[in-house]
């Protein structure tokens, strides 16, 4: 994988962002946030960054406000609560869509991916009509449909009237939501679900499958990729 240039921009205190600059022309910008339990930083969050950024697309990674003090006092945060997360999230998409003229995406890890599907849902109130009319879609990379084990405590309530375009990733292996879970969750017309091949909630396989996390990885880049620059069916 070819690095390119990574830069870090403040927008106040708690909201440092962390950019990967498209390679070649930017046809595409993601927000891309963090999961429950890691941050901007994760090696995840990094290869999934760097692999769009490969193909065109800009991608702004961001900490939510638990992490970002977690990190400086190096001692573990729960999750702040949906409407700090929704919040927060709100803020960095403003300064996003003020400071770059691309077409734009949201979306995120576990936990961020619901926390941007949640942001576009007519429900809440976090995201401006005018801010939400400039989202062209969400992307979700291991959505967590529900808690782990309990299939019938399903999370997604909003995806069934989703208006924007979504696109799930998922591994069908996923403790959060497998293929066999999600086979009757009631999603609108608008999600679409991608499975990975014997991923788990990190799209990584089993040695016997035959796969590996980086073709893994490299899968779920290649279809985020092509649904934000619209070369996905």
């Amino acid at each position: 994988m070819v690095m390119g240039i990574v830069m870090s921009e403040c927008i106040d205190l708690q909201a440092e962002l962390r950019i990967d600059e498209a390679q070649g022309k930017a046809n595409g910008l993601f927000i891309f946030a963090h999961g429950a339990g890691a941050g901007m930083d994760h090696e995840f969050m990094q290869s999934v960054a760097q692999g769009l950024a490969e193909l065109g697309v800009t991608v702004v990674r961001f900490n939510f406000p638990y992490m970002a003090e977690q990190q400086i006092l190096g001692k573990k945060r729960p999750p702040n609560r949906a409407p700090v997360l929704l919040a927060h999230f709100a803020k960095v998409v403003a300064y996003c869509a003020n400071r770059w003229s691309l077409p734009l995406y949201i979306g995120g890890k576990s936990m961020g991916g619901r926390m941007a599907s949640l942001l576009m849902s007519d429900a809440e109130n976090a995201l401006s009509a005018e801010l939400k009319a400039k989202i062209q879609g969400v992307v979700c990379l291991g959505f967590p449909f529900h808690p782990v084990g309990k299939p019938d405590r399903f999370k997604g309530e909003h995806l069934a009237l989703a208006k924007c375009s979504t696109l799930i990733l998922q591994g069908e292996r996923d403790s959060f939501g497998n293929r066999s879970d999600c086979a009757d969750y009631p999603l609108s017309p608008a999600v679409q679900l991608h499975w990975i091949g014997d991923g788990d909630h990190s799209f990584k396989p089993r040695k016997s499958s035959g796969r590996s996390h980086a073709q893994n990885i490299d899968e779920a880049v290649q279809v985020g990729a092509g649904f934000i620059t619209k070369s996905y069916p």
